[in-house]
């Protein structure tokens, strides 16, 4: 039986909410972000600010020169959390399997075999879409494909309203024309790679066998070689399960304060994390540490990596700013816990700044072409110089 996956996207997810319970907000650009934070950058923008320049992650001096006049609100996850599970309470009279983003606008539901009890899936997304507008007044963006690949990739072409049906068996060629970036789970790594070979459409990556990927991306390669033919067997998780992430664990021989040991350590930890990721091509967007003490006092902090990551050293970065904030007692610890969760489909979306991007790529290529030399000679193959006394 084909699959009929559904996925509702209310794009710029925050932005909406904001204009529902503010009607004022509505037609001017805008921009949420922590206006007052030191470094501040966009949480999010309308359409207007998109048009004019601006992008997530953007500095947000940067963005306020780029879209002059533009207003600017603190982001309020409360209030896009509790919408979130207001979309997800409209969904549940559909299917037990819905899969629900953390606060940023999208569902996938899956609606196979259900016609006989509620119609073919394309009237299901149509009504699921008008009872969110009724509920929430908030206007989704629906597609209905055979995957969750193709359903987001679609919704991506008419963003910001409308909907798409890809038919089965229309899955390549829905995807030929489109650029590669358009296509989840390709990173900026495999972006750089291929556009070495002048490949910038699925068409052109696409002509190349399993075998051939293989050998330009090593074990990743038949996973890209089936994202660029529409190929994506990954279910829809039912609403109960618990999201999935990346455990790490490290119990020192003897309990330690050494400050450089605990760095090491660290890292031995993000590596196999980020192998962990990358195996199941996915990225982590929030990074958390649990420190035990020798007196048994357990402390817990955490961040947001913006953008999500499954890099070796942006995610280091990231663990090692955890741990100053989390390491504040002078007793010495007896075990280090790195836990990755929040995981998303790596983002394709290259930085904008030459200097920034090449540093990007130059580190995705050396973590890659060390994955390639670890699955052929094994894990300690390689290692990073910090990671010997560790």
């Amino acid at each position: 039986m084909e699959r009929s996956i559904i996925h509702i996207n209310v794009a710029d997810f925050a932005v909406a909410v904001e204009r529902v319970l503010d009607r004022r907000l509505d037609g001017r650009p805008l921009i949420i972000a922590p206006e007052g934070a030191a470094r501040a950058t966009v949480y999010d923008m309308s359409e207007e600010a998109f048009q004019a320049g601006v992008r997530k992650h953007m500095p947000l001096n940067r963005a306020l020169r780029r879209c002059r006049g533009t207003r600017v609100l603190p982001p309020r996850p409360d209030r896009y959390g509790q919408a979130m599970a207001r979309m997800l309470k409209s969904a549940l009279p559909y299917s037990p399997l819905i899969e629900a983003g953390e606060g940023d606008g999208h569902l996938f539901v899956d609606a196979t075999g259900s016609s006989r009890l509620l119609g073919p899936p394309v009237d299901v997304a149509w009504r699921l879409g008008r009872r969110i507008r009724q509920d929430l007044s908030l206007v989704p963006i629906w597609s209905v494909a055979t995957s969750k690949l193709v359903a987001k990739t679609a919704t991506r072409l008419v963003k910001p309203l409308g909907e798409y049906i890809v038919e089965p068996g229309d899955e390549a060629a829905f995807l030929a024309p489109l650029p590669l970036f358009l296509v989840p789970g390709i990173e900026p790594g495999d972006l750089a790679r291929l556009n070495d070979f002048n490949m910038i459409r699925v068409f052109q990556a696409a002509r190349l066998s399993a075998d051939q990927m293989q050998t330009l991306f090593g074990h990743r390669g038949r996973f890209i070689h089936d994202r660029l033919h529409g190929i994506d067997p990954s279910p829809v998780r039912p609403v109960d399960q618990p999201s999935p992430r990346v455990i790490e664990c490290l119990e020192f021989g003897e309990d330690t304060n050494d400050r450089l040991q605990m760095e090491r350590s660290l890292y031995r930890l993000v590596e196999g994390a980020c192998r962990q990721l990358r195996r199941q091509t996915l990225a982590a967007r929030r990074v958390a540490l649990v420190l035990e003490h020798t007196d048994g006092v357990r402390r817990i902090r955490q961040t947001t990596a913006t953008p999500a990551t499954a890099n070796d050293f942006t995610l280091f970065a990231h663990a090692r700013r955890v741990l100053d904030l989390a390491w504040t007692r002078r007793v010495r610890l007896r075990r280090l816990t790195l836990v990755c969760d929040r995981l998303t489909y790596p983002p394709a979306q290259r930085l904008l700044f030459e200097p920034e991007r090449r540093m990007a790529e130059r580190q995705d290529r050396l973590v890659a072409a060390m994955d390639r030399v670890r699955q052929r000679f094994g894990t300690d193959a390689l290692a990073m110089g910090r990671t010997l006394a560790a």
